[in-house]
């Protein structure tokens, strides 16, 4: 599912036990790759305690996921995403059906091994959630790159994140990345290589607490 996929936690224990993360394709530590190049050098570490998530879950017979990022307006929808592990459809309000599929629109809190979420909480109805704004960890003034330069750092996004890129809008002169989980990692990346404001990094997955 990951492009170059190394986490942070792996590379800050090699010097300990080397075999226990596996012999990483090519990527560095952010701190280490050539200039320019450190967002997409290694993937964050998976959250330590539980996160959650908004979305859309469905099943189209092979398992449920929980889609974070766009669904298509079709009858049934479709979407790809996170696969969901102790989810049970027969406890859940609000779900839809059509022939081979089920869905619905769910907060989902689990813990997540940067690949699957184990649910620990029961699913929450969209409709019925009601979290804390999550605080804007951008400039308020916006940034000053140009239209150009945005698009530019744009098109690169799909072969530095890989699966993990949920989408990516320009707004007041910066670029503002959506994906699936980020601790921070590749938010330091982003303004290592473009300076501080041009790229922000918005996870999709929230840590809990």
């Amino acid at each position: 599912m990951k492009l170059r996929r190394v986490t942070a936690g792996c590379l800050l224990g090699a010097a300990l036990v080397l075999s226990s993360c596996g012999t990483p394709a090519d990527p560095a530590p952010a701190a280490d790759a050539p200039a320019g190049f450190s967002l997409g050098s290694l993937w964050p570490a998976p959250p330590g305690g539980d996160v959650v998530g908004e979305g859309t879950v469905l099943d189209d017979g092979s398992g449920p996921e929980l889609c974070l990022g766009g669904v298509m307006e079709s009858y049934p929808p479709q979407c790809g995403g996170i696969p969901l592990e102790g989810w049970d459809w027969d406890g859940v309000d609000g779900a839809e059906e059509a022939p081979g599929v089920t869905w619905g629109a769910y907060a989902v809190q689990g813990t997540y091994d940067g690949d699957t979420l184990a649910l620990t909480q029961p699913p929450i109805l969209l409709a019925l959630y009601d979290p804390m704004a999550p605080s804007d960890p951008g400039p308020g003034d916006g940034g000053t790159a140009t239209a150009a330069e945005l698009a530019a750092i744009q098109e690169g996004l799909p072969d530095r994140l890989g699966a993990d890129l949920l989408s990516s809008t320009t707004t007041a002169g910066r670029l503002e990345v959506q994906v699936v989980w980020d601790d921070g990692t590749w938010q330091d990346a982003a303004d290592d290589d473009y300076g501080e404001g041009t790229v922000l990094i918005r996870s999709a997955l929230r840590e809990v607490g």
